[in-house]
Order: structure tokens, then sequence, then C-alpha cells
């Protein structure tokens, strides 16, 4: 799994992107609809920025500011790191685990494409665990 290419693991069903003008308050809303911990602030078809689930709590939250008033541009990590499709997913994990954070964006010829998360690395090793259970399950 650590050597497929980023964009076969990437979250393209969980890409979302908000403007950098929303509040805190319509982006997390619209995280919660979207079940996703992570979206992408884009301006013009750019990516400029990513916020978090961690940044309401640690940047609005635990700050004291309104959530209701707050723009996102104001709490967003700006021009955050990212990687490209055709990387691999070994690469994204490692360049999480050195900077602490659990999502990069991905930009393919200078536009997102969608995200990678550290959790994605659960997933398939996940799946086979509910699969083995199953058939324990059949045969008890």
């Amino acid at each position: 799994m650590f050597d497929l290419p980023i964009k076969s693991v990437m979250e393209r069903k969980k890409f979302v992107a908000v403007a950098p003008d929303k509040t805190v308050s319509q982006t997390a809303r619209l995280m919660i609809s979207k079940d996703t911990g992570a979206v992408l602030v884009v301006e013009d078809d750019a990516l400029i920025g990513i916020f978090t689930e961690r940044d309401v709590v640690f940047r609005v939250v635990g700050k004291g500011l309104d959530p209701e008033h707050t723009q996102v541009r104001a709490v967003m990590t700006s021009n955050p790191l990212t990687m490209g499709p055709k990387q691999t997913y070994g690469h994204a994990l490692v360049i999480m685990q050195k900077h602490g954070f659990r999502h990069v964006p991905v930009v393919d010829d200078g536009h997102p494409v969608g995200i990678v998360s550290s959790r994605n690395a659960m997933d398939p090793a996940l799946d086979e665990f509910i699969s083995d259970a199953r058939r324990r399950e059949h045969y008890e």
C-alpha cells in the first residue's frame, strides 16, 4: 500500500472545498454534512489553504473567537505543503509524520484534485480485519 501512488488512495469523494470568506460555522456545518475532517480553501481554482477540525478547536474555540463571524481565511493553514497524485502514499505518510499533521492536499498542475489522510492507511487493514472477523463468526 505504501508504494501506491497517492491518486489511488486519496479521498476523492471527501474532497471538499470552501471559499476563504466562509465563516468557521458555515465550514464546520459543511464538514459535518460531508463527514470530513478537513477542507481545502480554494480561491480562483487555486489552493490557498487547508482548514481542519483541529483548527476549529485550537485556533477558534481555544482562542475564544466567534465561529459565526470568523472567516476561514483568518484561521486556516495558508500555503500548506502539497503532494502530487503520482507521489507514493508512503512518502505522504512520512511528510505527515515529520510535520505533525494528518491531511495533505493533492495538487495536479496547480489545481487541487483531492486530499490524502493518514487515516487512509487504516482503511485497507480495517477492511481486512472486519472480513476476517466475519469469516470466523460464520465458522464458530
